[in-house]
Parts: C-alpha cells; sequence; structure tokens
C-alpha cells in the first residue's frame, strides 16, 4: 500500500506552497476587495473599464467632487488597479489590471442576473 502511495505522489506532487498563501498575497488580496467593497470606487473602476478619462471627466460623469476622485484614484493607483499618462497637465485614467476587471465585470452580472 505504502509503494501505490509512494507512486501517486511522484505522479501527481502536490506543491504545499500553491495551497498555502503567504502575507504579502494575503494583504493584496484582502486591499484588492476593500477597494472593490466602495461604490465610489466601483462606480469609478467600471467608468474606467469603458474609456480612459481625466479626474474632471471621472468627476462630472459621476456627479462627484474632484477632490473625491482624486482620493479614490490615488487609492486604485496604489493598488495598481489603475494607471495614469499625463497629457500636458492633465492625468488620464486607465485600468491597470485586466484580472480584477474581469472579476468586477462578473459581479455586476451576476448582480444583474439576480
Amino acid at each position: 500500500m505504502s509503494e501505490l502511495n509512494d507512486k501517486k505522489e511522484s505522479i501527481d506532487p502536490i506543491d504545499k506552497n500553491k495551497l498555502e498563501l503567504d502575507e504579502e498575497t494575503l494583504y493584496i488580496v484582502s486591499q484588492t476587495f476593500k477597494a472593490l467593497s466602495d461604490p465610489t470606487r466601483i462606480k469609478i473602476l467600471h467608468l474606467l473599464s469603458k474609456k480612459q478619462h481625466s479626474v474632471n471627466e471621472i468627476a462630472e460623469s459621476l456627479n462627484m467632487l474632484q477632490s473625491t476622485v482624486s482620493h479614490q484614484l490615488r487609492f486604485l493607483k496604489n493598488l495598481r488597479l489603475v494607471k495614469y499618462k499625463r497629457e500636458g497637465t492633465t492625468m488620464i485614467y486607465s485600468c491597470d489590471d485586466e484580472h480584477v476587471m474581469d472579476v468586477l465585470k462578473q459581479m455586476i452580472d451576476h448582480a444583474r442576473h439576480h
């Protein structure tokens, strides 16, 4: 019986490191879910999933204060969920993580399905 188990382990080894979450991964995942738990950040990410925008365009589209949008974009940028490029004096924001945007889209689709 032991010989059978030895053969199975050599054929289909389980990488224990893949099963466990290291502290950095755990922190990033929890911060990403924190980002997606805020309605304002969801609105911003959803808008940016359609097209890149400046802070003022986001604020106008979502009827929010520019300072509120800037604060939320800073949070999202620190998590590398959004990125920006400079066009003159204007910062243009876009999505920077397709994995997270796919999760967000799936959650929106799920919510609309019910």
